[in-house]
């Protein structure tokens, strides 16, 4: 059989740009001598036999089976009239992983070739990284939809070849780094998403590096030129400029002009004998039109013809581009469905071209929106972390993360939002993938991961915690008290926790100690106006006297971990619990406040502020008896788990305290060393109820908290009892902006009666993006009275924490399992029967309840919404908020 001019030509300037200038350049990216395992065809490099080696990429080494001896004997060929050889017979290589394999001829084929519909075979998914950096939020999010398809596949058709597949694109040879290579894919490993063919462990399609596919490329290219679907282009880049310059000039959108599409063969041979450098350029068919009905967008067609034009397949160092590559490998892996981002819309009219001229099938697609930030701007580093490897080294789960991110794009159309693993294979469909950008929002992925967080039990959170103190640098890797240290920094926190970072962070908090040196140096508020009082100064002397006289009861030093432990040694992960020992520091230093509280006539908040501030520095936090075993821990002299370089930086020990603390009593005014006389109580109205009667009636305040509660939450406390307030749990259905009023948002909320309520919100000032807000759970306050609110009937009123100067507002949340409708509780107030019935709405709007309660409704530091430092409770669990210290309104 004799070829044409044109093949001859084509294989001659092969040779003749690859030596000698273009050697090197063809060297460093032919992958003759770096193939790993079996091709992706059905026959390509069958392995005969693999041994390792070594683990770095071999160097390129010229033998008779080269690309380069190909092209040589097929110039010889080509001179006699005869057809170029279109494969290699290979001899050893070795492979990036330092495999040695012996390879058989090269045949392209495609597995999926002559299927018409590529749904109607098991999935094979493909998550294919370009590694240039860390595998970002975005990259997660596309590799685990592919990973939950392959998966659910898999469990569907077992052992039918459905798989997950990771294809590293490293053709950009100036930015692909090994490091960055191995960072991709220990990110994967870290989030689960674990493939079934790629690097390091291979498959029967690979080799899975594009770097190490180039013979491939070659080959396909060659046949697309024999085939006449592609040719030589002999254009200059002063040539492309002039061209386009002049199409600009003419207002015609810049494309290549086809000069050399159907140039002759006398004009390729005249060219190539002049050894002109070229590129390989695709021929595009006349009048050809790419559609595709994308699973997300829906259908896309594009007029290919007038769109892209002919383009580029090899440029001219023979490097192939990337949608070629990315053409070839989808159908010599046999990808079914293609998910990826947006932003690679516009690369399937060239890979569906590439396709179509090498008969194989187009995959399905499905592109995906892009993730925001809260500022509605593309997510980068502007916005915190977006690598997982920050998430990691932020405490957050992997589980947690997976969850999230499925859900940043995709919704199974109820009201789900914590999934496992194993339910979000069974949930997951490429057709609820939605169409609308997803806000990447970090206090949601803060509550996700907390609620993974509630699924482990203690023992499985202490490892993750244990690598957090590592991260911080705190931990001695050689104290024998460094497992009980972790262990009870894990209990201790929680049930605050929101990341395993929490923990670290709140033992710091703990170890540390905030009192200033003097009064005018406080700069709390609240605990200012605590000392104001008065009670501060003499529970302050009493405590400095029991330390000095060793009266002060103190962890027991034999068993440290004893507040932490209930009574079967148990972890106690309830903060209200107390845990003790033979000894029972917790019993023994409850003991000694009613001793303080019976000689000083202080209790509650008066009692129980003044000792945490005095001992922990703080108003607020976690059992005081807690954080003294903690602390004591860490004190130890010969067996501190706290690395030593790090121990006076971290810890405050008790001795020290009571030393500041004693200091800082001698800088207090003398006005408030003293409390203030006790107003008398106001005599009863005429027609009152008798002495005796008034007496021995209390105040739903004055109930005495059941021993579960921690004692230093109780507070003394003369308004109206907080069962007057109707707040219920509700579901946003619906929101949208008011039409006169531009800081208010309309909404329509589900509390549990026959009809959603209307209700008026001024958050649209802080909460710019409403869609965040439907199907979401609230917190409702029911009995207020309906009034319009600049036109509109509002009937209720959403809750919501707000910081100081009210620049930040956020919604207290329910748990996720909280029933709609259900009334919100205090633990320590009756809420059954007539006496813990709701206010009327006019009693409530008349005598200002609510005004009343509400400078007592908080959220701890940990973003609890309390009353008097009871937590706001459902049946599901407490009530949270991402805003810690705020006020409640």
């Amino acid at each position: 059989m004799r070829v044409s001019t044109a093949s001859m030509a084509f294989f001659l300037a092969t040779v003749s740009r690859m030596r000698p200038a273009g050697a090197a350049a063809a060297a460093a990216f032919i992958p003759s001598t770096n193939t790993v395992g079996r091709s992706l065809t059905t026959k390509v490099f069958t392995s005969a036999a693999v041994t390792t080696r070594r683990s770095r990429r071999a160097r390129p080494r010229q033998h008779s089976g080269s690309l380069m001896n190909l092209m040589e004997q097929n110039v010889r060929r080509v001179k006699m009239g005869m057809e170029p050889i279109m494969s290699l017979q290979l001899s050893a290589t070795e492979t990036t992983e330092g495999e040695k394999v012996d390879e058989e001829m090269v045949e392209v084929k495609f597995p999926l070739q002559g299927v018409k519909d590529v749904l109607s075979v098991p999935p094979r998914m493909r998550f294919a990284p370009s590694p240039t950096g860390s595998l970002h939020v975005g990259g997660a999010r596309t590799a685990l939809y592919n990973w939950l398809v392959a998966k659910k596949g898999q469990l569907d058709t077992p052992n039918e070849g459905a798989a997950f597949i990771v294809r590293v694109e490293d053709t950009d040879l100036a930015r692909s780094t090994k490091e960055s290579e191995k960072s991709v894919l220990d990110d994967l490993k870290w989030l689960g998403l674990i493939w079934d063919e790629g690097p390091e462990k291979g498959g029967e399609f690979g080799p899975y590096r594009q770097s190490e596919r180039n013979l491939l490329y070659q080959s396909v290219a060659q046949k697309l030129v024999s085939e006449g679907k592609a040719y030589p282009c002999f254009c200059t880049q002063e040539d492309l400029d002039a061209m386009r310059e002049k199409q600009e000039a003419e207002g015609i959108p810049p494309r290549y002009d086809n000069t050399w599409r159907d140039a002759s063969d006398e004009d390729v041979a005249a060219k190539m004998a002049e050894g002109a450098p070229y590129t390989v350029r695709f021929k595009v068919p006349s009048g050809a039109r790419v559609v595709i009905d994308d699973a997300v967008r829906g259908t896309v067609a594009w007029d290919a013809e007038a769109t892209v034009g002919d383009f580029i397949l090899l440029r001219s160092t023979g490097v192939p581009v990337y949608n070629f590559c990315v053409a070839v490998d989808d159908a010599s892996m046999g990808i079914t469905t293609v998910i990826r981002a947006e932003e690679h819309l516009t690369n399937t009219l060239r890979q569906g071209l590439i396709l179509d001229a090498v008969g194989a099938p187009r995959p399905r697609y499905a592109h995906c929106s892009l993730i925001l930030g809260e500022d509605k701007q593309k997510l980068s580093k502007r916005h915190g972390a977006t690598s997982c490897n920050q998430f990691r080294l932020d405490g957050f789960l992997p589980d947690a993360m997976i969850n999230y991110l499925s859900l940043l794009g995709w919704n199974e159309g109820g009201e789900e939002e914590i999934y496992t693993r194993e339910e979000l294979i069974d949930a997951f469909d490429v057709d609820r993938i939605v169409k609308s950008p997803s806000v990447f929002d970090m206090d949601k992925l803060r509550w996700v991961n907390s609620q993974h967080l509630k699924m482990y039990a203690i023992e499985e959170i202490t490892p993750l915690v244990e690598e957090q103190f590592h991260f911080a640098g705190l931990l001695d890797a050689s104290s024998s008290s460094k497992e009980d240290f972790v262990l009870a920094s894990t209990t201790i926190a929680k049930q605050m926790m929101e990341t395993t970072q929490d923990a670290v962070i709140n033992a710091r908090a703990v170890l540390g100690y905030s009192l200033p040196a003097s009064f005018d140096d406080l700069k709390v508020k609240d605990a200012k106006e605590m000392i104001q009082q008065g009670n501060f100064y003499r529970i302050g002397k009493r405590l400095v006297d029991a330390f000095q006289n060793n009266e002060l009861p103190l962890p027991d030093e034999t068993n440290f971990l004893a507040a932490f432990q209930d009574s079967d040694g148990k972890p106690i992960v309830e903060d209200n619990e107390l845990g003790g020992s033979a000894y029972n520091y917790p019993q023994a230093y409850k003991a000694f406040m009613k001793t303080i509280a019976k000689d000083l006539g202080a209790k509650g908040k008066f009692l129980f502020h003044p000792v945490r501030l005095a001992l922990t520095g703080e108003m607020s936090g976690q059992d005081v008896t807690k954080q003294l075993s903690l602390l004591a821990m860490a004190s130890q002299i010969d067996n501190s788990p706290i690395a030593e370089e790090k121990k006076a930086d971290v810890v405050v020990t008790l001795e020290e305290r009571i030393s500041q603390l004693s200091k800082f009593l001698d800088t207090i005014p003398v006005e408030f060393q003293t409390p203030p006389e006790k107003k008398k109580e106001k005599k009863a109205q005429k027609g009152g109820e008798k002495k005796g009667e008034a007496a021995s009636k209390k105040d739903s305040s004055d109930i005495e908290y059941d021993t579960k509660v921690t004692i230093d939450q109780r507070a003394t406390y003369d308004g109206p009892p907080i069962s007057a307030l109707d707040i219920r749990v509700g579901e946003i259905k619906r929101v949208w902006e008011h039409e006169e009023a531009d800081k208010l948002y309309c909404e329509e909320i589900d509390v549990g009666e026959d009809e959603p309520r209307l209700i008026a919100s001024g958050l649209r000032p802080f909460i710019p993006d409403k869609s965040t807000m439907e199907n979401r759970k609230v917190l409702v306050l029911c009995n207020l009275k309906a009034r319009k609110m600049v036109g509109f009937p509002s009937h209720g009123m959403v809750l919501c924490a707000g910081n100081e100067d009210h620049t930040e507002v956020k919604f207290v949340s329910p748990p996720p399992d909280a029933k709609i409708g259900e009334r919100v509780t205090v633990p320590g107030w009756n809420f059954e029967g007539e006496e813990g019935a709701p206010y009327a709405e006019n009693k409530v709007g008349k005598k200002k309840i609510f005004e009343k309660i509400a400078p007592f409704l908080k959220t701890s530091e940990y973003g609890v919404p309390e009353f008097l430092g009871c937590p706001l409770m459902t049946s599901a669990g407490v009530c949270t908020s991402p805003l810690p210290g705020a006020q409640v309104s």
